[in-house]
């Protein structure tokens, strides 16, 4: 199976081909470029990029993850609407998975997996073994609550690792494309129905959402960029 995986929940611009083997995973292609303010103009192509790197077109890809969130509200919309436009456009199912998981479920011991999430706060979730505890956060770092966790990893935790009440790594850290495969795999193998993308927002976005016919001009350019013979939208 040849999946799709996209995110935009962070900084990071993240495109990813995976192919799904039974429970082995096999990453093809992959780009990726931190640009807070990139996401709109660099999504499209890097899905264009990967597809072209691993010597595939739209119609071989089985299904597409990705994540979705906690994240700003603009970035991530823009992985979001992309991963459902591509979708819908060429048939497939699409699943999501909280970006927050690409990051901790890879983790060991009890840590704090944490996203910048701007107005100088985190998005943030615990995790034991890789398992998450409870749902995402967000949070100013000196007002996070006694978690426990031994050290902190992510965009978030590098950033804010002088706020933190424990150890954080200082390299930031962005969600693994191949981990949001992983964590859908039960539903890519089991063929489960395609789903409706459900953003974890957190909170209220600083700007209100676009009219709604400014909204279908966008998803219809979007729509058009990935699959240019296609009239409808996702």
């Amino acid at each position: 199976m040849r999946v799709l995986a996209l995110d935009t929940s962070t900084s990071a611009v993240q495109a990813a081909l995976v192919d799904l083997d039974d429970d082995e995973l096999f990453l093809t292609a992959f780009r990726r470029e931190v640009d807070a303010r990139g996401h709109v103009e660099k999504l499209a192509p890097f899905v264009e990029g990967c597809l072209a790197d691993a010597g595939r077109t739209k119609s071989e890809i089985d299904a597409v993850v990705s994540g979705v969130g906690p994240g700003p509200f603009t970035g991530l919309r823009v992985g979001m609407v992309t991963a459902a436009a591509f979708a819908d456009g060429a048939g497939i199912p699409v699943y999501g998975v909280c970006s927050l998981d690409g990051i901790g479920a890879n983790t060991r011991g009890r840590a704090l997996a944490a996203t910048d999430a701007r107005r100088k706060e985190i998005y943030w979730a615990v995790y034991e073994d890789g398992v998450r505890e409870g749902e995402p956060q967000v949070c100013k770092p000196a007002d996070l609550p006694e978690t426990g966790a031994d050290y902190a990893i992510g965009e978030g935790a590098s950033k804010y690792a002088a706020e933190l009440p424990m150890d954080a790594e200082t390299a930031p850290i962005y969600p693994d494309l191949v981990k949001l495969v992983e964590l859908a795999a039960p539903r890519l193998l089991a063929g489960a129905p395609t789903e409706k993308l459900t953003p974890l927002y957190l909170r209220r976005p600083d700007a209100q959402p676009a009219a709604p016919a400014s909204a279908n001009l966008w998803l219809a350019s979007v729509a058009k960029r990935l699959h240019p013979t296609r009239r409808g939208t996702a």
